[in-house]
């Protein structure tokens, strides 16, 4: 049996808390070691606010040179049928607003301007206003590109 953690790595990339009044920025991940990133952002409760979520990319874990990163669709269990149904998203964002819910998205490092050098990418979350709206983000990477008994580093301490 092959488990999760023995395939992929995971990353807390935003705390689970109330971002009431603020916005958020995840942490910048790269992707040099990795084919691919799955965003899980698991909303808890939520009083009404929109949050708009976009991603940006970098040329490093730093943050150098942020660009929005284009993306077309994400998957979220809206219907609480406990089955992500796919979800277009319009002009690279899409809002969090209902509790409890599971939003995904799906980023393959090809996606990247990687002929400009940008490897790197982070998950922002505008603030959802005046409103006690709780979220976590953790980031899933896979497929990873060089073997090894140690997964690549991907996020600065």
């Amino acid at each position: 049996m092959t488990l999760l953690v023995q395939e992929k790595k995971l990353i807390w990339a935003a705390e689970p808390k109330n971002y009431t009044g603020a916005a958020m920025t995840a942490k910048y991940v790269s992707l040099k070691g990795y084919d691919h990133i799955t965003i899980v952002i698991q909303t808890g409760a939520w009083a009404a606010g929109t949050a708009a979520v976009t991603i940006n990319e970098a040329t490093d874990v730093s943050a150098t040179s942020p660009q929005a990163l284009a993306f077309t669709k994400q998957w979220n269990d809206e219907t609480a049928s406990g089955t992500l149904v796919e979800t277009a998203v319009t002009s690279n964002t899409f809002n969090l607003t209902t509790a409890n819910k599971l939003y995904v998205i799906e980023i393959d490092a090809a996606q990247l301007t990687v002929d400009s050098n940008y490897d790197c990418l982070t998950l922002a979350v505008a603030s959802p206003g005046a409103n006690a709206d709780f979220y976590g983000v953790t980031y899933i990477l896979g497929g990873t590109r060089y073997a090894g008994a140690t997964p690549l580093t991907a996020i600065a301490d």
